[in-house]
């Protein structure tokens, strides 16, 4: 049976500078009583604006600001607040940790989900999933909703006043979702929520990509001077709900899959985002792009710095690439939404091949 077409995307999605002062306003239908589930930095810099939204208001919050990873034991601790104090809705307030452990603890309470980013470095506050790791740090899941969250607040000067680090991560991730969903288009494959791909979300991830193209360096630079700008609005807009509706509608392939090869070296450093941006050049090579296309996006990379060189992600040794390479192409990995597939050894000489393309480009 030829599978299902689908789109999944947050039942409601809301954007600008000030956004938190109408928090209250924007969520009240859900419930009277809240749990924050918070970053530290997420605390800091959203706290006070929340609590203003519920000035005249007698509606109960309690903030908790989790232990920095969406463990198991931290998942438990949060469900257990919200059954003791009879929470109607959770709010993630942070980065991709607070949300995927406040998405879980939603899910299991069987609650409303309201999802506050305070850096715009990934598309996962709009996508219907969490990773939950083990109390020791190690992976444990991916657990998949049966939706995408409630909500999702983005208070554009709380992303400006943040480090622009992360924007340029953000747009690094966002810049993988065309060319992956075009490359999963490509061989019928599902999409990341195991639904056919629509035109919906190949137009969506189209949208993303073109506004990143227009907007990436002004928003950048207004970023840098912690101001919001109509281009700073629209990257985020792009880089967290064009890039995760994007993604969850149409599907990842090999970016991703080498951000998680990457990963399974332990211990390096580089930003999810980063090796997303790199990894679409990488999934170039395997398409033998047209030197054009190519080209063009090494250019873009450079213009909003993000790396076209390995040593720009890290200190890889050969014997880290073989790595990379073996665990980016196991069973299950998206990087075989590629058409004719992809051996370890075809993405290691892909590998090697863009850091050479990018060292040249670099006059290096």
């Amino acid at each position: 049976m030829k599978r299902l077409r689908m789109m999944r995307a947050p039942l409601k999605y809301v954007q600008g500078k000030g956004a938190l002062l109408q928090f209250r306003k924007e969520m009240e239908y859900m419930g009277k009583r809240w749990l924050f589930v918070c970053s530290n930095s997420g605390y800091n810099s959203c706290h006070e604006d929340l609590e203003k939204s519920f000035e005249g208001e007698d509606d109960y919050r309690r903030y908790e600001v989790f232990g920095g990873m969406s463990s198991i034991s931290e998942i438990k601790k949060m469900q257990d607040i919200v059954e003791a104090d009879k929470i109607d809705v959770v709010v993630a307030v942070g980065g991709g940790s607070a949300v995927d452990a406040a998405k879980a603890t939603a899910y299991y309470m069987g609650k409303r989900i309201v999802i506050i980013p305070t850096v715009a470095a990934t598309d996962a506050p709009c996508t219907g999933l969490s990773v939950i790791y083990n109390d020791d740090g190690s992976f444990n899941k991916y657990l998949f909703y049966p939706q995408n969250p409630d909500a999702v607040l983005v208070d554009s000067s709380v992303i400006a006043k943040a480090p622009v680090k992360f924007l340029i991560a953000g747009v690094g991730d966002a810049l993988g979702t065309y060319f992956e969903g075009r490359a999963s288009l490509r061989t019928e494959s599902p999409s990341l929520e195991s639904g056919g791909i629509t035109r919906a979300g190949m137009a969506i991830a189209k949208a993303c990509y073109d506004t990143l193209r227009k907007y990436g360096k002004a928003a950048i630079t207004a970023c840098e001077n912690n101001v919001v700008t109509p281009a700073l609005d629209a990257i985020i807009e792009a880089t967290v709900y064009l890039s995760g509706v994007g993604a969850d509608n149409v599907n990842c392939a090999a970016p991703h899959s080498f951000y998680n090869g990457v990963t399974s070296l332990g211990g390096h450093e580089a930003y999810h985002g980063n090796c997303v941006a790199f990894g679409t050049l990488i999934q170039l090579t395997l398409e033998c792009a047209d030197k054009a296309e190519f080209e063009d996006i090494q250019n873009f990379c450079l213009e909003v710095g993000l790396p076209i060189t390995l040593a720009e992600l890290g200190d890889f040794t050969d014997e880290d690439l073989h790595t990379i390479a073996k665990n980016a192409c196991v069973k299950g990995e998206t990087i075989h939404n590629l058409a004719g597939d992809v051996t370890p050894d075809e993405l290691y000489a892909a590998i090697i091949a863009t850091d050479a393309l990018g060292k040249a480009r670099l006059g290096k």
